[in-house]
């Protein structure tokens, strides 16, 4: 008679598999050649840049401490987060997106991915802002292969 060794195999800890963060370039619909280098983060790294963000404010009321975001902070990390550069954002590109004069520039012309300029467009910008957004929000735009 033979014995059978049943092998038994630790089950693989999900912890081990999740990756904070993933960097892809998307292209942003309507505007050839271009394209922005967007960062998914996870639910846990979000919370951390939002707590980073957090300021104690005495509120007279109460009178004690209560939490309050930094807006003008969080969007500065937020954008550095998640906006890891472009390519192919050319000038006349800019005057869809928001009020800006570069009559002084050559309209093919590209601007040139900084982290400034990254947070400009955002803050100035509503229908890039929310393309961002929405597009960071969707986790199957980081999953897919491209």
């Amino acid at each position: 008679m033979t014995e059978q060794k049943e092998v038994k195999t630790q089950p693989v800890s999900l912890k081990s598999l999740l990756t904070p963060s993933k960097t892809v370039s998307i292209d942003y619909p309507g505007y050839d050649g271009f394209s922005v280098d967007l960062t998914y983060l996870s639910r846990e790294e979000l919370v951390k840049l939002r707590n980073k963000c957090m300021k104690q404010k005495f509120n007279k009321k109460t009178r004690a401490f209560e939490d309050s975001l930094d807006e003008e902070l969080f969007l500065v990390e937020y954008v550095s987060s998640i906006i890891k550069g472009w390519t192919g954002l050319k000038y006349n590109y800019l005057e869809e997106f928001l009020l800006v004069d570069v009559s002084g520039q050559d309209p093919e012309e590209e601007l040139q991915y900084t982290a400034e300029n990254a947070e400009l467009l955002m803050k100035n910008s509503g229908d890039f802002d929310q393309w961002v957004t929405d597009t960071v929000g969707d986790l199957e735009n980081f999953t897919q292969s491209k």
